[in-house]
């Protein structure tokens, strides 16, 4: 059955995910944890990052919280990277008590414990119950898709509705410990799912489009009060449940976003930069491009302009163009602009980059284009 949907006439199919609570507040790790387990028998493996072992005490209050129901925990590198994960699963599978996992951190974290549950449905066929406690706003636990990285450096895809996380507790003292960078810069990454969901064949009208319209509002709000005041709680909530309207509301629906998401796979594990700081590199490009080249695209991007303080003109091109705009002055004011080649890319890898984000080559009329646009981030 399609999922496709229309503008003319307005149809279309919305196919919730297999999310069944989301707790959000102060200390929802705290109260709700230990409920959100499946059983009074089971066991939960945690998969994280470096930085918050080291350097923060979250990932040992959750193993406390746990006692013995805690089997233990994995560490996820940036784009999660495929021998991390058969690391962790190899641990995994030697426990046949252990049913479910707990991921903590940002989109790298949460994707790897996807593919974890992918990798134990074919080995037990049974896929783990999925607990995702994020710090960033990357949006990964949302979708029922995971994006992880080959030995090769290039990103491969699980997809299956059984990998969206049955639970997700946001918690603003978790997020407080994230580093403010990268806390708006995943900020961007979460205005780049609402943008590009926007004219996307699949999103739903309501409630995608809807939420993704709150999503850009929140966002383009809160992201400067955050800058302002990182240590905010309710600003860090607030930007966490933006996060979740800009891709929580995809659903079942769910297929690979647009170009700005493209050109971030392109870039991202390639060149080993972070996928917010890649959304920051790209959108506001993207946009624009798409208000130029493509009429549907246009008309709803424009659509997202009085959500973020703007009036219409009435001319959805330009005012598609003025959105643009705003994001890219948005990234400059927070803070999180650097140029491709700060993150030592040489042009020489221009068309690498738009080969890789559009499965074209020289000569193709979307190629070019995108070449243009990837020449122009320098």
């Amino acid at each position: 059955m399609s999922v496709d949907a229309t503008e003319s006439p307005l149809s279309g199919l919305w196919k919730p995910n297999h999310l069944d609570k989301l707790y959000y507040g102060p200390h929802t790790v705290e109260k709700y944890l230990l409920s959100c387990l499946p059983s009074d028998a089971s066991k939960a493996f945690i998969i994280t990052g470096s930085s918050l072992v080291n350097k923060t005490s979250l990932v040992t209050q959750v193993e406390k919280l746990l006692g013995d129901r805690h089997a233990g925990t994995a560490l996820i590198g940036q784009h999660a990277p495929t021998a991390d994960i058969d690391q962790a699963f190899d641990s995994i599978s030697k426990d046949s008590a252990i049913d479910t996992v707990i991921s903590i951190g940002g989109g790298s974290p949460i994707d790897s414990a996807k593919v974890l549950s992918h990798y134990n449905h074919s080995k037990r066929d049974a896929y783990l119950h999925h607990i995702s406690i994020p710090t960033t706003l990357s949006a990964a636990e949302c979708t029922l898709g995971a994006a992880y990285s080959t030995e090769e450096k290039t990103k491969t895809f699980v997809i299956h509705p059984d990998l969206a996380p049955k639970i997700i507790l946001y918690d603003p003292h978790f997020a407080q410990e994230t580093p403010s960078r990268l806390f708006l810069a995943t900020g961007l990454r979460a205005l780049d799912h609402a943008m590009e969901l926007m004219y996307h064949p699949t999103a739903t009208e309501v409630p995608c489009k809807a939420m993704c319209l709150f999503a850009a509002s929140e966002l383009v709000t809160f992201l400067p009060r955050y800058k302002e005041d990182p240590r905010d709680l309710d600003v860090i909530l607030r930007l966490q449940l933006a996060a979740f309207a800009s891709l929580g509301f995809i659903g079942g629906n769910f297929k690979p976003l647009g170009l700005s998401h493209a050109l971030g796979y392109a870039l991202g594990s390639p060149y080993s930069i972070p996928h917010g700081e890649t959304s920051c590199l790209t959108l506001g490009h993207v946009v624009k491009l798409k208000a130029r080249t493509d009429e549907a695209a246009a008309r709803n991007i424009a659509r997202t302009l009085p959500y973020i303080g703007q009036p219409r003109t009435g001319n959805d091109i330009a005012d598609a163009e003025t959105v643009g705009d705003a994001v890219l002055q948005l990234v400059k004011s927070l803070g999180v602009y650097r140029a491709l080649g700060e993150y030592g890319v040489g042009r020489d890898q221009v068309d690498v980059i738009a080969g890789r984000a559009t499965g074209k080559s020289e000569g193709d009329a979307m190629f070019e284009k995108v070449k243009e646009l990837v020449e122009g981030l320098f």
